[in-house]
């Protein structure tokens, strides 16, 4: 079956820990498939008459099931219910792609059939990582290529320093959703925190120290002292002190 709704994909970030997932394939284009699967915390199962050296090595994993043999149905049914959360087919052979994207629109499965988005349920778009922040680029299938050029360059522009800033965001965050419980008051202190100018701050690495005292002030602060007490009494919380303890702020 053809799908050809590429022209609106909806766009979605899964969560595999723990669900099955398939791949079909032996080759560097399962691995780094399987690299990633295994990476989101999937339990994978790969099947392939053969594999390269990378994948033979992961087989270890306690997440990983390495099947030596080829493409049949039977691979991903158990009890008559389909096992699989997604399958990717990654096999050089056009004929079985077509059949895997077969079995598993038969089955309700969500598939992808490397470099052939017309046979696929889901694509898998370049992906730019730096720790929480994960940054997607798809053509809708019409050009992998352009979508991998694409992510380079983004790739130069978000350097190691976001994943940094992104912790530290997180960190704070949870912080002030635990200690303030006025929802109108945590959102205002959100929303200031994205105006801080801490980029130089990592890059000249001087972060750690500015973090320290940022974490004492923190602390000090009399609108965290008491959260039996409401907001009100005290006015908005503020980050008053943060002027005072970095010039880049």
């Amino acid at each position: 079956m053809e799908l050809n709704g590429w022209q609106h994909p909806f766009p979605v970030m899964m969560n595999l820990a723990r669900r099955r997932c398939l791949i079909v394939g032996g080759g560097p284009i399962a691995e780094r498939k399987l690299r990633s699967l295994l990476a989101a915390e999937a339990e994978v199962t790969i099947v392939s008459p053969a594999f390269t050296v990378g994948i033979l090595e992961l087989g270890h994993q306690p997440n990983l099931i390495v099947k030596r043999q080829s493409y049949d149905e039977s691979i991903w049914i158990t009890h008559g219910e389909a096992r699989f959360a997604l399958v990717i087919a990654a096999t050089n052979d056009a004929q079985v792609n077509r059949q895997i994207a077969k079995d598993a629109n038969a089955h309700d499965v969500l598939v992808n059939i490397v470099d052939k988005p017309e046979l696929s349920s889901f694509i898998l778009p370049s992906v730019v990582r730096r720790g929480k922040l994960v940054i997607t680029v798809s053509t809708g299938g019409a050009s992998p290529s352009a979508a991998r050029k694409i992510a380079k360059e983004i790739d130069k522009t978000y350097g190691d320093e976001y994943e940094i800033y992104l912790e530290f965001l997180s960190e704070t965050r949870l912080f002030i959703q635990e200690r303030v419980k006025d929802k109108k008051a945590r959102q205002g202190l959100f929303k200031d925190m994205l105006a801080w100018d801490l980029m130089p701050l990592i890059r000249e690495g001087k972060f750690e120290e500015w973090k320290e005292k940022f974490n004492l002030a923190l602390q000090g602060e009399t609108w965290m002292q008491s959260q039996e007490q409401e907001q009100v009494e005290s006015g908005r919380p503020s980050w008053s002190f943060i002027n005072e303890i970095g010039q880049h702020v």
